[in-house]
């Protein structure tokens, strides 16, 4: 048995897992307000096949109504409880395209097919402004099928995350942002590669760097754009030699032995 992770930019990825198909914050568009896809084709329609959809929090390059609604009717969204109260347009694009809410807070389960998705805390801000200030929180996701896979979303570091996620073989960990400059709550390379070494998993895989730029910033710190990747693989390997770190290509896919 393995683990399928395909990452299609951003923080959006299909795990596949004992034939269950989860697919973690979609963003399927060229462009978001004033951010636009530097790198990488915007995903197909394969990206958009998925059993469940796993979203973090609700900041708009994390919960996309235009990209939910390119699911197919009766694809599950999982989010964090709250989320549909708060967002009245998470409503109307759930009821118009047939997609059942699932609700979970931190420490709460569901099963998907073969996985049990469990809901972790993050370490971020989730309110969706300037929509209003409800405080729904940020969640991770702990994937439970032959393999136990990680998808931290957007989360800082906190003292308690190894507890708090418990053992896992394969950890999606965000290791930049969209902008030259990464805010409170924000993983940067340095900082994944030390939750690399506290959660202990035997692959990891970055995610959230590398994809969207705001416009007319090409020129300002670009390196936080280029390098996060290939600088987490460095971290890494100084902080957490035990874990074995896959950056891949937006689109590409790796394919992992399960269980440790």
């Amino acid at each position: 048995m393995s683990v399928e992770v395909t990452w299609w930019g951003h923080a959006t990825a299909t795990v596949e897992d004992s034939g269950t198909r989860l697919l973690t914050d979609p963003l399927f568009v060229r462009r978001l307000a004033h951010l636009r896809r530097r790198r990488g084709a915007v995903p197909d329609g394969r990206a958009a096949i998925a059993d469940a959809v796993l979203i973090s929090h609700l900041h708009a390059d994390h919960l996309h109504l235009p990209s939910l609604a390119r699911l197919a009717p009766g694809t599950r969204l999982i989010v964090p409880r709250g989320a549909p109260a708060a967002l009245s347009g998470l409503r109307r694009t759930a009821a118009a395209h047939d997609l059942p809410v699932t609700e979970l807070d931190a420490g709460e389960k569901t099963e998907v097919g073969a996985v049990t998705v469990r809901a972790v805390r993050a370490a971020h801000d989730g309110r969706r402004l300037p929509y209003g200030p409800h405080r729904v929180p940020a969640l991770g996701y702990v994937m439970q099928g032959a393999a136990t896979t990680y998808f931290a979303g957007d989360t800082g570091l906190f003292d308690d995350m190894a507890d708090e996620v418990g053992g896992c073989d394969v950890a999606l960990l965000p290791v930049g942002g969209w902008g030259p400059f990464l805010g409170h709550g924000h993983l940067d390379a340095h900082r994944a590669a030390i939750a690399a070494a506290r959660l202990a998993p035997r692959d990891a895989v970055p995610v959230h760097y590398g994809t969207y730029w705001p416009i007319g910033m090409d020129a300002v710190r670009p390196h936080e754009f280029h390098a996060p990747g290939q600088e987490f693989v460095r971290q890494s390997a100084l902080l957490a030699p035990e874990v074995t770190v896959h950056r891949l290509e937006h689109g590409a896919s790796v394919r992992l032995a399960a269980g440790r």
